[in-house]
């Protein structure tokens, strides 16, 4: 393995092992599923490919604007068929 490292003047403490943390992450983060990690891992268990996916603080903020977002969205949907319904029981009366 030396060689291995030596040659693209990787580290010496550098472990290829180590890569597949940092495959698993970026690719979920990318909307892959966890089948699709552990299909791309070469691993046959959840719990093997969960191991190597990390959540860091950036990933936590990006989750929770995207529950923000889809919380607005379901609100104004139901804001606008409230504003409608009113309409149509005004116009009826």
């Amino acid at each position: 393995m030396w060689r291995a490292r030596e040659v693209p003047g990787l580290p010496d403490g550098f472990r290829f092992y180590d890569l597949r943390h940092t495959g698993h992450t970026p690719s979920t983060r990318s909307g892959a599923t966890l089948r699709d990690a552990m299909v791309r891992a070469g691993q046959s268990s959840e719990k093997a490919a969960l191991i190597y996916q990390h959540s860091d603080e950036e990933r936590q903020r990006e989750v929770a604007a995207g529950l923000d977002d889809l919380v607005r969205a379901e609100r104004a949907k139901h804001h606008t068929d409230d504003r409608a319904h009113h309409r149509e029981e005004s116009s009826a009366g």
